[in-house]
C-alpha cells in the first residue's frame, strides 16, 4: 500500500483560455502537489503533453507566451474545415520530441471525439502529435483527424473537462480545471465565436456533474479572454496561478486526509 495518493488533473478545454492550465501546473510544482496523472481535452490535452515531455516552466512560459496563430494556421479551401491542422501537428510533433504518449513523464491520456460513432476515444498510447491533433480539432474549423479508421474531432465536444478519465486511470484524488464557460451577449463576429460559444453551451449541464465528480473543480478567471485570441497568454497564465493558489490549502487538506485515511 502506498503512503501517497495519485494525484490526476483533468484539463479542459477552452481555445486560448487553456493556457491556464499552465499557471496551475507552476503552482502545483511550487507548493509541492504532485501530479502523477492529467487526462486532458483539446487544449487540456495539449498543455498536458508539453508538460509530460519535460519541459521545465520556464520553457512551458516561453512555449506558451510565444504562441501565436500564424505559426499553426494552414487555411485551405473549406470541405470539412477551414484548417488543414498540418502546421500544428507538425508543432507538436517538434516540442514533444517525437514522443509516444506511453513515453512521457506522467501518465496522459488525451481525450477526442468519433464525430460518426458519437464515442469518446481515450489515447493513452502512440503518437502524441496524431492525439493531439486530433484533441483539439474544433470541428468546423479544423480539418477531422483520421486515426485507426476513426474520423477524429475536439475532445471537448464529448468530454470537456475528463474527470471520469482521470478517475479510471487510477487517481486517488482528481482535480478538475475548467477554463470554458459561457459568456452571455458575447459578441458574436466570426463562424469560429459562433462554433465555440455553442459548444460550450451544450456542455453547461454536462460540466456540473463533472464537478460533482471530481474532488476538487478550479475554474480560473480567463471569462474576459476570447478562446480565439492568443493575444493575452501571459495574463491567461496569471490567471491559472492566482486560482490554483486559492485551492492550494484545500488540495493540501484533501491529501491529509487521504493519508488518514489509509492508516
Amino acid at each position: 500500500m502506498t503512503d501517497e495518493p495519485k494525484i490526476g488533473l483533468a484539463l479542459g478545454s477552452g481555445g486560448a483560455r487553456g493556457f491556464a492550465h499552465v499557471g496551475v501546473l507552476k503552482v502545483f510544482q511550487e507548493e509541492n502537489i504532485p501530479v502523477h496523472i492529467i487526462a486532458g481535452s483539446s487544449m487540456g490535452a495539449l498543455v498536458g503533453a508539453l508538460y509530460g515531455a519535460g519541459h521545465t516552466m520556464d520553457q512551458l512560459y516561453k512555449l506558451s507566451s510565444a504562441f501565436q496563430r500564424k505559426f499553426f494556421l494552414d487555411w485551405i479551401v473549406p470541405k470539412m474545415g477551414f484548417i488543414a491542422g498540418r502546421k500544428i501537428k507538425d508543432l507538436i510533433r517538434l516540442f514533444t520530441h517525437g514522443k509516444h504518449i506511453e513515453e512521457l513523464n506522467v501518465q496522459l491520456a488525451i481525450i477526442a471525439t468519433d464525430i460518426k460513432a458519437a464515442e469518446k476515444v481515450v489515447f493513452t498510447k502512440g503518437p502524441i502529435d496524431e492525439a493531439v491533433r486530433a484533441s483539439i480539432a474544433i470541428p468546423g474549423i479544423f480539418v477531422p483527424e483520421k486515426i485507426g479508421g476513426r474520423l477524429l474531432v475536439d475532445g471537448g465536444v464529448i468530454d470537456r473537462v475528463p474527470v471520469s478519465v482521470a478517475k479510471e486511470m487510477g487517481a486517488d484524488i482528481v482535480i478538475g480545471v475548467d477554463v470554458a464557460s459561457v459568456k452571455k451577449n458575447a459578441e458574436m463576429t466570426t463562424i469560429f465565436d459562433v462554433i465555440m460559444q455553442s459548444i460550450d453551451i451544450l456542455q453547461l449541464e454536462i460540466i456540473e456533474s463533472r464537478t460533482l465528480a471530481s474532488n476538487l473543480m478550479i475554474r480560473p478567471s480567463v471569462d474576459s479572454y476570447n478562446s480565439r485570441a492568443f493575444t493575452h497568454i501571459p495574463n491567461i497564465i496569471a490567471a491559472g496561478e492566482q486560482s490554483a493558489r486559492e485551492h492550494v490549502a484545500a488540495i493540501k487538506e484533501m491529501i491529509s486526509a487521504w493519508k488518514e485515511e489509509q492508516r
